[in-house]
């Protein structure tokens, strides 16, 4: 995946005051697939929650075995992070990502603020589903599909917005680490794969017990 921008490039330690940065088509295609993808799982999320305080005897769909059990998690605490459904920052956070694909699709660039904000929201979008991660695997004891597709789609946002940022010069980097940066972005496909396989095995370790009953 490649990035450009609409300016000729500046020296990575020292951003320029006022310059606006654009993004490649296939960043920004990503911004808006991964954007949608977790608005649907946010959206199916609020649904079910708001049936499940209408009901409290409600099941979910996703209920379909004591693994992967979406109830579970939504009867959680941990559901309610900050006092209030997860999902609903979900619903504000990806429709934001999908907005801001659109505008990149359509020819946009922007200040390097508006660029580090993105950073910000994806860094605390990653942090907060890796702590989601560690609650559904070692407290709560279930999997929540949804939730997962929510993982799924955070891992390549944080991803790639990192490393947009980091080649584009709205994160600066110094000389020594800028081959680095290179070749990250020339096997960019690595990271995620690398962070999907180390999910999958910590999933099939923790219920490894339950898969054992399936054979």
């Amino acid at each position: 995946m490649t990035d450009r921008t609409d300016a000729t490039p500046v020296p990575a330690g020292a951003p320029s005051r006022g310059r606006t940065y654009g993004a490649s088509r296939p960043f920004a295609l990503l911004l808006v697939i991964g954007g949608a993808l977790g608005l649907f799982a946010s959206a199916v999320l609020t649904l079910d929650k708001i049936r499940l305080l209408e009901d409290p005897s409600y099941v979910p769909n996703c209920n379909i075995n004591p693994i992967i059990s979406c109830g579970s998690i939504m009867r959680s605490d941990q559901a309610e992070a900050f006092g209030f459904p997860n999902s609903l920052i979900g619903l504000a956070a990806f429709a934001v990502v999908i907005a801001v694909g659109a505008g990149l699709l359509a020819g946009g660039a922007h200040r390097r603020w508006f660029w580090l904000g993105l950073q910000a929201g994806t860094v605390f979008g990653i942090g907060f589903v890796t702590w989601l991660m560690y609650q559904a695997l070692y407290r709560i004891g279930a999997l929540c599909p949804y939730c997962m597709v929510v993982w799924a789609a955070v891992i390549p946002l944080f991803w790639y917005t990192t490393l947009h940022n980091l080649r584009s010069g709205v994160i600066p980097v110094p000389r020594a680490l800028r081959p680095a940066v290179r070749e990250a972005a020339r096997y960019h496909w690595v990271v995620p794969a690398l962070w999907y396989a180390v999910i999958a095995l910590l999933i099939l370790n923790r219920f490894w017990y339950y898969w054992l009953t399936l054979v």
